[in-house]
Protein backbone atom coordinates (compact mmCIF):
# COMPACT_ATOMS: atom_id res chain seq x y z
CA UNK A 1 0.00 0.00 0.00
CA UNK A 2 2.79 2.70 0.86
CA UNK A 3 4.48 1.96 -2.81
CA UNK A 4 1.09 3.14 -3.91
CA UNK A 5 1.16 6.27 -2.25
CA UNK A 6 4.65 7.05 -2.96
CA UNK A 7 3.80 6.90 -6.65
CA UNK A 8 0.58 8.55 -6.70
CA UNK A 9 2.40 11.18 -4.74
CA UNK A 10 5.34 11.40 -7.18
CA UNK A 11 2.85 11.45 -10.30
CA UNK A 12 0.66 14.48 -8.48
CA UNK A 13 3.98 16.57 -8.01
CA UNK A 14 5.15 15.86 -11.86
CA UNK A 15 2.10 16.89 -12.43
CA UNK A 16 1.79 19.72 -10.47
CA UNK A 17 5.16 21.01 -11.48
CA UNK A 18 4.68 20.45 -15.29
CA UNK A 19 1.03 23.01 -14.82
CA UNK A 20 2.74 25.18 -12.90
CA UNK A 21 5.56 25.57 -16.14
CA UNK A 22 2.12 25.39 -18.37
CA UNK A 23 0.42 28.28 -17.24
CA UNK A 24 3.18 30.74 -15.51
CA UNK A 25 6.64 30.29 -17.27
CA UNK A 26 6.02 28.15 -20.51
CA UNK A 27 6.03 31.36 -22.81
CA UNK A 28 2.96 30.99 -25.36
CA UNK A 29 4.52 33.60 -27.96
CA UNK A 30 6.83 36.53 -28.85
CA UNK A 31 6.42 39.51 -31.11
CA UNK A 32 6.34 43.06 -31.59
CA UNK A 33 3.44 45.61 -31.58
CA UNK A 34 3.06 48.96 -32.35
CA UNK A 35 1.32 51.86 -31.58
CA UNK A 36 1.17 54.97 -29.78
CA UNK A 37 1.85 54.86 -25.80
CA UNK A 38 -0.82 56.46 -24.25
CA UNK A 39 0.31 55.84 -21.02
CA UNK A 40 3.09 54.21 -18.68
CA UNK A 41 3.43 53.76 -14.71
CA UNK A 42 4.55 52.16 -12.18
CA UNK A 43 1.62 50.67 -9.12
CA UNK A 44 0.86 47.98 -7.14
CA UNK A 45 0.48 47.33 -3.20
CA UNK A 46 3.09 44.46 -2.60
CA UNK A 47 5.01 44.35 -5.98
CA UNK A 48 5.62 47.23 -8.04
CA UNK A 49 5.22 46.37 -11.66
CA UNK A 50 5.44 48.93 -14.62
CA UNK A 51 2.51 49.00 -16.29
CA UNK A 52 1.31 50.29 -19.99
CA UNK A 53 -1.20 50.72 -22.59
CA UNK A 54 -0.14 51.29 -26.52
CA UNK A 55 -3.13 52.50 -28.88
CA UNK A 56 -2.62 50.66 -32.06
CA UNK A 57 -3.76 52.23 -35.68
CA UNK A 58 -7.44 50.68 -36.32
CA UNK A 59 -10.10 49.34 -34.61
CA UNK A 60 -11.58 45.95 -33.92
CA UNK A 61 -14.80 44.98 -32.83
CA UNK A 62 -15.47 41.22 -31.04
CA UNK A 63 -19.34 41.63 -32.23
CA UNK A 64 -20.33 42.84 -35.47
CA UNK A 65 -21.55 46.28 -35.85
CA UNK A 66 -19.41 47.51 -33.27
CA UNK A 67 -16.33 49.97 -32.91
CA UNK A 68 -13.82 49.13 -30.56
CA UNK A 69 -10.26 51.16 -30.03
CA UNK A 70 -7.19 48.28 -30.69
CA UNK A 71 -5.58 48.54 -27.66
CA UNK A 72 -2.52 47.09 -26.12
CA UNK A 73 -2.19 46.67 -22.11
CA UNK A 74 1.20 45.35 -20.84
CA UNK A 75 3.45 44.98 -18.26
CA UNK A 76 7.62 45.39 -18.28
CA UNK A 77 10.26 44.10 -16.96
CA UNK A 78 13.95 45.72 -16.74
CA UNK A 79 14.77 48.97 -15.54
CA UNK A 80 16.49 50.20 -18.85
CA UNK A 81 13.01 49.48 -20.57
CA UNK A 82 10.96 51.46 -18.05
CA UNK A 83 13.20 54.68 -18.11
CA UNK A 84 12.81 54.91 -22.13
CA UNK A 85 8.83 54.15 -21.61
CA UNK A 86 8.74 56.59 -19.25
CA UNK A 87 9.97 59.81 -21.63
CA UNK A 88 8.15 58.35 -24.72
CA UNK A 89 4.35 59.13 -23.55
CA UNK A 90 2.25 60.43 -26.39
CA UNK A 91 4.73 59.19 -29.47
CA UNK A 92 5.07 56.02 -31.80
CA UNK A 93 6.80 52.78 -30.31
CA UNK A 94 7.20 49.39 -31.24
CA UNK A 95 7.76 46.84 -28.35
CA UNK A 96 9.14 43.77 -28.54
CA UNK A 97 7.16 41.47 -26.04
CA UNK A 98 6.26 37.78 -25.00
CA UNK A 99 3.01 35.93 -23.74
CA UNK A 100 2.19 33.95 -21.13
CA UNK A 101 -1.31 32.09 -20.64
CA UNK A 102 -1.24 33.17 -17.18
CA UNK A 103 -0.17 36.15 -14.69
CA UNK A 104 2.45 36.37 -11.78
CA UNK A 105 1.98 39.17 -9.69
CA UNK A 106 5.44 40.14 -9.38
CA UNK A 107 5.94 39.90 -13.30
CA UNK A 108 2.63 42.32 -13.87
CA UNK A 109 -0.69 42.60 -14.01
CA UNK A 110 -1.02 41.45 -17.86
CA UNK A 111 -0.52 38.28 -19.47
CA UNK A 112 1.95 40.46 -21.92
CA UNK A 113 5.20 41.12 -21.17
CA UNK A 114 7.49 43.72 -22.96
CA UNK A 115 10.93 43.23 -22.51
CA UNK A 116 12.55 45.45 -24.94
CA UNK A 117 11.84 48.58 -26.86
CA UNK A 118 12.62 48.33 -30.81
CA UNK A 119 11.68 52.05 -31.42
CA UNK A 120 10.91 55.05 -30.43
CA UNK A 121 9.64 57.63 -33.43
CA UNK A 122 10.26 61.09 -32.36
CA UNK A 123 8.31 62.51 -34.93
CA UNK A 124 4.78 64.30 -34.40
CA UNK A 125 2.27 60.91 -35.23
CA UNK A 126 0.51 62.01 -38.77
CA UNK A 127 -3.32 61.92 -39.03
CA UNK A 128 -5.21 61.27 -41.87
CA UNK A 129 -7.33 63.84 -42.42
CA UNK A 130 -4.29 66.83 -42.07
CA UNK A 131 -3.69 68.15 -45.92
CA UNK A 132 -0.58 69.52 -46.58
CA UNK A 133 0.47 72.46 -46.90
CA UNK A 134 0.60 74.38 -50.30
CA UNK A 135 3.18 76.97 -51.94
CA UNK A 136 1.87 78.82 -54.48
Amino acid sequence: MKKFVKIGLAVLIVFLAGFIYWNYFFVFSEGIKGGSLNYFEKKGIVFKTYEGRLVQDGFQSPQAGALQSNEFRFSAIGDEVAQQLERASGKFVELRYKEYLGKLPWRGASKYVVYEVVEIDNAAPKRNNEIPATTN
